[in-house]
């Protein structure tokens, strides 16, 4: 049995549930809301699949409009809400309670304006991250924040937990690409932040609000930077015998000052299983680095030029420059791949600890060490440029107390990564994944100071309430409204 707590359900909620249920239906339409509880069971959890409960109801509006019209339900008959976009967070952001309605983005899903002048797109948050480049991909542009889940993430996630992806390196993560958000706040206002203009003076509202994980308020519009397609692009591929070796190099490609669009890492046991699944062509070897850069065909020479004598000083076992479009589009595979593939094979936990990169080849051996203390197999994956970890714990969830097991191993590996330097989270937020561990990177204080914030927005804690803060620290917070 997992040892992350939830509390107790909220009986005089759960009383309610035919009452609630009416109240939502007669606000945006019984068709926009699910209370069956076979449906609810669709809602469960999210993709950190080790931990689920029903929803007392789930609500799927169509407009901000309609948005509003739910929280103003939920904030008179005294009801959490829990926000969520696709479904797709690896730390349980989205995990309900079985006395909380959940508030689903999916049926959000229009373009509303594009501005091509200005490099800006206006989308409902319900939109895919990957829809976003397809609907300027025809005009030369695209939307560079690209997680491994962009097929199916959408954008409001991407803002809760300020996403990243592959390319973040060059083009930072969610909050250096959002302009502007239209919101609702916990007790049904709709609010503006930000916009196509340039940015604003006073307090930074709109970065207070990217990656604040549905504590804060539910954004219904986004106002994204589009940029440009770059002439050209190529990986490089270079295998090496050892993770520590591959870490340095990493650390040396970014101390020549080089910037390439990309950096990613995967070890031998991911390596095996994505060769497998996608046929890359990837060598199987202890570690594998792609990189890639961009620009034009003599800037791309040159700077794989300088970034292929940075490797081959520390004598790669194999280094392949990708010399097509077929050719990178098969090592991309792979790498987008990953986490289906070893999904496949192993129930995993997937972290995202994030290190300065100087201190990859120590984490990398830090990590290893952990792994053979707790008898658990870690396959690690994930985007070496700016340092943020993904190690897959593998375990399996039938095996008694595996998951104990694994959630012990991922709460040292973390750890670790607060030791080197750096933090418990680079882009899958804190949900409940990492919620209990906040006081490893944060002192009472610092917590306070955050949690004042959220009083500012949330006074009564109706959103999302059981995510981020140690429970023992929010108690007084959720339990005076």
């Amino acid at each position: 049995m997992s040892t992350i707590a939830m509390p107790a359900p909220d009986a005089s909620i759960l009383s309610r549930k035919d009452q609630i249920v009416a109240a939502l239906a007669e606000a945006i339409g019984a068709e926009d809301v699910i209370s069956d509880p076979v449906e609810t069971r669709a809602y469960e959890c999210d993709a950190l699949t080790a931990y689920r409960c029903p929803p007392l109801a789930v609500t799927l509006p169509r407009t901000t409009e309609g948005v509003a019209a739910v929280m103003r339900v939920c904030h008179q008959m005294g009801v959490p809400v829990v926000p969520r976009g696709a479904g797709t967070s690896l730390a349980g952001g989205a995990l309900p309670t079985a006395d909380s309605v959940i508030l689903g983005t999916a049926r959000l899903r229009d373009v509303l304006e594009v501005d091509y002048p200005n490099r800006f797109i206006r989308v409902q948050t319900g939109v895919t991250n990957l829809s976003v480049s397809a609907h300027v991909d025809a005009d030369g542009f695209f939307y560079a924040p690209d997680p491994s889940s962009q097929l199916a993430c959408a954008i409001a996630g991407n803002i809760a937990m300020n996403s990243g992806g592959a390319h973040c390196l060059k083009y930072g993560v969610t909050t250096n690409n959002l302009l502007g958000v239209r919101m609702v706040l916990a007790d049904g206002e709709i609010v503006e932040l930000g916009g196509a203009q340039m940015e604003a003076g006073g307090l930074d509202l709109l970065g207070l609000i990217c990656g604040s994980e549905g504590q804060l308020a539910v954004v219904t519009e986004a106002t994204l930077r589009i940029l440009p397609k770059p002439e050209g692009a190529r990986p490089v591929m270079i295998g090496y015998d050892s993770a520590e070796v591959a870490g340095q190099c990493v650390a040396d490609i970014i101390k020549s000052g080089l910037l390439p669009v990309a950096i990613e890492y995967m070890d031998r046991p991911c390596i095996e299983v994505v060769e497998n699944f996608a046929h890359a062509g990837y060598p199987i070897c202890e570690a594998l680095l792609i990189v890639e850069v961009e620009g034009s065909e003599a800037e791309i020479e040159d700077q794989l030029g300088k970034i292929t004598a940075i490797a081959q000083a520390l004598d790669p076992v194999e280094m392949r420059v990708s010399e097509s479009l077929e050719e990178s589009a098969a090592i991309w595979k792979g790498r987008k791949s990953a986490f289906g593939a070893m999904g496949q094979v192993n129930d995993y936990m997937c972290l995202d600890g994030t290190v300065p990169v100087s201190a990859l080849p120590r984490t990398l051996k830090g990590i290893g060490d952990l792994a053979a203390e707790h008898g658990l197999r870690v396959a690690n994956v994930f985007h070496a440029g700016d340092g943020n970890m993904h190690p897959l714990i593998l375990y399996n969830a039938n095996t008694a107390g595996d998951l104990e097991r694994a959630e012990a191993l991922g709460a040292e590996i973390l750890r670790l990564c607060v030791e080197m330097g750096g933090c418990l989270t680079g882009e899958h937020g804190v949900g409940i994944e990492k919620r209990d561990l906040m006081g490893n990177q944060f002192s009472e204080s610092d917590l306070e100071m955050q949690m004042q914030v959220k009083d500012v927005f949330d006074p009564n804690w109706r959103l999302n309430p059981t995510k981020v803060f140690p429970l023992p620290a929010s108690e007084t917070r959720r339990n005076r409204a």
